[in-house]
């Protein structure tokens, strides 16, 4: 990749996601325990659930914290680094934004501090409802950014207005409810439910392992192992779901993580393992299994899904409508109103304004679209192909950790049930390593559905090349070193506080309203 300003743009966005995302998940999936666990206090009244929310509460605060501050600074580079991005659809991409700072955010961030300050100022209830209403807020918030994430993946509900050259909003019911941005959600979020899980089983099988806290460990380990394998299932469930609705909305990007050069006939075999070659546009020693891509791209034994270059072929056909397109607008803007403009030049915008952004995909290789040759044609419609390699082993490390992660929280759960959680070392042992191995798995998901969707901003409305500020790229350069020297220092911050944290284990808690016998009573003995 060229060190051009579109390239170092791409990396600083990709860098602060990627760190920013190293705290999202836990944070999703932790604020819910920590529900379910004071949940069990109130209802049971024993002060050891008390203390275990307290605990894993304490750890939820530190990431909550970093988290909260490597995110401000994502939502400011739509400002900074696309700005034309921000001009072209800040109407629909910033009122999502907006409502999860007013409702989620507002709320996630109220409560937090009555979780950790509100113990003893307030009701058992009222303090379980402030929790709730942390988990609630951390969810929401993630429902609001990915809805705004999956207009992206799919603008619904928008038309572009040829007088403003701005996306618009047409029906906001349409955005919200957008099938693309609704499956996001739920599998985002079931992953970092998964994640919390794993993390609590782990962290647990160490004290278990140290022969410390056995009581808080084992309740910790049975609540992680429960809560870990439905969200397990849950994410292969709804991942699967995401794969279908790519069928129909993403398809170069279905194609790419497949390594699908070619159509095949219905019903499509899934690839298994190969050695994609972007160059020679085959790939290597693939092992296939039958059907089975076609059930999960179709639903169906009779429909095909398109391999790359009958894609390709798609999309020289959109760019040359695109450029019909191009050709009618540059008329509107001239006469500055579309009723100004001859019948025939509007109809042929109306005809083909849906594939306007195709055309601004020449961008790269001519100034005007209008003025494009065939060779730059079929040039920008290999652009619309992705880094193969990248997605297919990018999605196959993914996939191949969901089912290890199902397959750990089902013998947890089976040693739970048993009251055999201290039997086996080994297996306690190997809950510790796979610590790190959710946020794996998150990174790489992260990196199939944001790289797959190259080279579009917007999936066939505007190509990332022409969304970018017009800066330098040394002034780049330099902000995208500074993040990547501060994001480090923080994760290292992030680690010592957490480490530190696990070491000294949870603080003995007294409940002072717990008490069996009158302290009067006490007293008079």
């Amino acid at each position: 990749m060229e060190l051009d300003i579109v390239a170092l743009s791409r990396l600083q966005f990709a860098l602060t996601a990627l760190y920013h995302f190293l705290f999202v998940p836990l944070t999703l999936g932790l604020s819910v325990l920590l529900a379910i666990m004071e949940t069990v206090y109130v209802m049971t009244g024993r002060p050891i659930w008390r203390q275990m929310t307290k605990f894993w509460g304490k750890l939820f605060g530190i990431n909550f914290v970093l988290g909260v501050a490597t995110g401000i600074v994502m939502e400011f580079q739509f400002g900074m680094n696309w700005s034309y991005y921000s001009h072209y659809v800040g109407d629909i991409f910033g009122a999502p934004l907006a409502i999860e700072g007013l409702m989620a955010f507002f709320l996630e961030a109220t409560f937090v501090g009555l979780f950790f300050f509100g113990w003893d100022k307030l009701s058992k209830v009222g303090h379980l409802i402030s929790t709730w209403a942390v988990a609630l807020g951390s969810n929401f918030s993630a429902l609001w950014i990915l809805i705004a994430n999956g207009w992206m993946q799919n603008p619904v509900g928008s038309a572009f207005n040829p007088e403003t050259m701005r996306m618009e909003v047409a029906d906001f019911y349409a955005v919200l409810f957008n099938p693309v941005a609704q499956a996001k959600f739920v599998h985002t979020v079931s992953a970092g439910y998964v994640t919390a899980a794993i993390f609590v089983l782990g962290v647990s099988a160490w004290y278990m392992l140290k022969n410390r806290y056995p009581e808080l460990a084992k309740r910790s380990m049975t609540v992680a192992a429960s809560f870990g394998l439905a969200a397990s299932l849950s994410v292969v469930v709804l991942g699967d779901e995401s794969g279908y609705l790519s069928t129909e909305h993403q398809k170069m990007k279905l194609a790419a993580i497949e390594a699908m050069w070619e159509t095949e006939p219905a019903p499509a075999a899934f690839t298994l393992f190969g050695f994609p070659d972007q160059a020679a546009r085959e790939t290597h020693y693939a092992v296939k299994i039958p059907w089975v891509m076609g059930l999960i791209g179709t639903r169906t034994l009779t429909q095909e899904i398109p391999g790359i270059d009958e894609l390709v072929v798609r999309a020289e056909e959109r760019i040359r409508r695109g450029i019909t397109a191009f050709d009618a607008l540059q008329q509107i803007r001239a006469a500055g109103v579309v009723s100004k403009v001859a019948p025939e030049v509007r109809s042929a915008f109306e005809d083909n304004g849906h594939d306007l952004g195709y055309a601004l995909l020449l961008k790269r290789f001519v100034d005007d679209p209008r003025q494009a040759s065939a060779e730059d044609i079929r040039k920008a419609a290999w652009d619309t192909v992705p880094h193969v390699p990248t997605l297919f082993w990018s999605f196959r490390v993914m996939v191949g950790l969901g089912f290890f992660f199902i397959a750990l929280t089902s013998v947890f759960f089976y040693l739970s049930a048993r009251r055999r959680l201290d039997r086996y070392p080994g297996l306690l042992r190997l809950a510790v390593f796979a610590i790190p191995l959710p946020w794996i798995a998150a990174e790489f998901g992260w990196i199939v559905a944001e790289f797959g969707r190259q080279p579009w901003i917007i999936e066939g409305v505007l190509p990332t090349a022409a969304a970018v500020s017009n800066l330098g790229a040394t002034t780049v350069l330099f902000t995208l070193l500074g993040f990547a020297l501060i994001y480090t220092i923080l994760i290292v911050i992030e680690m010592a506080l957490m480490v530190r944290a696990i070491r000294k284990g949870p603080e003995p808690d007294e409940e002072p309203e717990a008490e069996l016998v009158p302290r009067s009573l006490v007293a008079a003995e």
